[in-house]
């Protein structure tokens, strides 16, 4: 975590460079929005377009896929993907391994457990109770060299 500035090449040869938050040193990509006051962990990816509310902590090796946003006070574990275009309420707290589908909408105050899997255009309520995955699905879809959806 040396450098404030990463370059990522992709399969193609394109490159996208990273800033490391300065709280954490996850990478954020350029035009994503994020909160100083957020943590946001190691090799944790926040692509662009994507917003992390203030007083958020993301963890180590989650990635915050385009246009993703996070609202204020939110607690996501390590190894979490949030799909592109998902909105997390505030006061939300997401399990480590667990994957937030593309468009899905978490609402305010709600608790998913680990290895929680909620659907492409999903939506959970705090009173709601959230599907888990299978044992044998619990890890999040493999990113890409660059980090960047394929």
């Amino acid at each position: 975590m040396s450098r404030k500035i990463e370059s990522v090449e992709d399969d193609a040869g394109k490159v996208t460079r990273y800033v490391r938050h300065a709280n954490g040193g996850g990478l954020i990509g350029a035009g994503a929005h994020v909160a100083d006051s957020a943590r946001v962990g190691s090799m944790t990816y926040v692509e662009p377009g994507a917003r992390i509310g203030s007083g958020s902590r993301v963890g180590h090796g989650s990635w915050i896929d385009r246009g993703a946003q996070v609202g204020a006070r939110t607690v996501i574990g390590d190894g979490v993907y949030l799909g592109p275009g998902t909105l997390i309420g505030n006061r939300v707290h997401i399990g480590s391994h667990s994957r937030i589908g593309a468009g899905a909408l978490i609402d305010h105050g709600t608790h998913l457990h680990a290895d929680t899997t909620v659907p492409d255009g999903g939506h959970v309520t705090a009173d709601s109770k959230p599907r888990r995955r299978a044992s044998a699905e619990k890890r999040p879809p493999r990113r890409p060299h660059h980090g960047l959806a394929a």
